[in-house]
């Protein structure tokens, strides 16, 4: 647990996927990143999935950022991802703070890629029939430039938005939507940094004030392999973007002392950095 006013923030592994190393590294050669990662025969590298729970318990603020890959998939798509998801990690999760899934407030959707909003809904009855939303009290925001995306994605990326994850949140009536590039605050202790580099309109939600800060880095920084600057992703649609997006984020990171929560490190749930932006080094583990 990480104390930040008003908030407390733990980190939940809700299961791991493997995706091919090549494309979580894009032009970085293997040679480099198979020193630092987990990877199998079949060249997929171990990741993580990871849940930001972040409570406010003066205002009974409950909120997640991100989900999950869920458990709505099928034999073949378990073998291809080795899918394991965990559907009792959140609510042991809230279990152990004295919650439960009922008192979830808000969701945050970085970006409804399904590796990391895929348990937004489940199964209602059989497989593959119709999907409900998990947290149907809830808020879920995310960015309406990244819903429009992912709702008319572009060829190289349409195979990372799956419709069973996302399709009934709109008939739900849960969303809130943020908009523009410098959005407002949603509530106290909450500001947005909006990325385009990964998809677009990635929304990253930043937890605190003052020198006690918790970014969570998404997509632009995965895993803190993937901490230098040009070691970004074949699935960014706009990697150049990425790496000066990875830039600010670590001014941000030096100048006000901001934590970074990784979505997909499979030991470290977030970092202080220290060094300098073009070569960014952790000073400490921090644990969430």
């Amino acid at each position: 647990m990480f104390k930040t006013d008003p908030f407390e923030l733990y980190s939940v592994v809700n299961g791991t996927i493997r995706l091919d190393g090549g494309a979580m590294f894009g032009v970085v050669p293997k040679v480099l990143w198979d020193k630092v990662c987990d990877v199998d025969g079949l060249n997929r590298i171990l990741l993580a999935t990871r849940t930001l729970v972040a409570v406010d318990r003066a205002s009974r603020r409950v909120v997640l950022v991100d989900t999950g890959c869920g458990r709505k998939w099928s034999v073949e798509e378990v073998d291809r991802f080795c899918v394991h998801y965990d559907p009792e990690a959140i609510p042991a999760a809230l279990g152990s703070m004295g919650l439960s899934e009922a008192d979830v407030t808000d969701v945050v959707i970085t970006h409804l890629h399904f590796d990391h909003n895929g348990g937004l809904t489940d199964w209602f009855d059989d497989p593959g029939g119709r999907t409900e939303v998990r947290y149907p009290r809830a808020r879920h925001w995310i960015h309406r430039g990244h819903w429009e995306h992912a709702n008319d994605p572009s060829t190289k990326d349409k195979a990372s938005f799956l419709s069973r994850d996302f399709a009934v949140l709109a008939e739900a009536g849960v969303l809130s939507f943020v908009e523009g590039a410098l959005p407002g605050a949603p509530f106290e202790g909450v500001e947005w940094f909006v990325s385009n580099g990964h998809t677009p309109c990635q929304l990253h939600p930043i937890f605190g004030s003052g020198s006690k800060r918790v970014l969570f880095a998404g997509d632009i920084v995965p895993t803190m392999a993937h901490l230098r600057l040009g070691w970004v992703m074949a699935y960014d649609v706009e990697p150049l973007v990425t790496i000066c997006e990875k830039e600010a984020i670590y001014r941000r990171c030096y100048e006000e002392g901001t934590v970074l929560a990784f979505p997909h490190d499979a030991k470290v749930g977030g970092v202080q950095l220290d060094g300098t932006v073009a070569r960014p080094v952790v000073s400490k583990t921090v644990p969430l």
